[in-house]
C-alpha cells in the first residue's frame, strides 16, 4: 500500500526552484519527488542527531 500523500502550498525562492528542478530532472525524478526526498533525508539525519545525545 502507497504511502498517503498531502497536498501543501509552499512559497520557495525562484532560484532555489530552478537549482530543484534540475537536479530533480538530472536524478529522473519530479519536482515533487524530489523535495520529498531531499526532506525525508534531512528530517531523517535531524533525529538522529537528536536521539545520540
Amino acid at each position: 500500500m502507497k504511502p498517503l500523500k498531502k497536498k501543501v502550498s509552499i512559497t520557495l525562492d525562484s532560484d532555489l526552484v530552478e537549482m530543484i528542478k534540475e537536479l530533480a530532472e538530472e536524478d529522473d525524478r519530479s519536482f515533487s519527488q524530489y523535495i520529498n526526498m531531499v526532506l525525508k533525508d534531512h528530517v531523517s539525519r535531524e533525529n538522529e542527531g537528536t536521539t545520540r545525545e
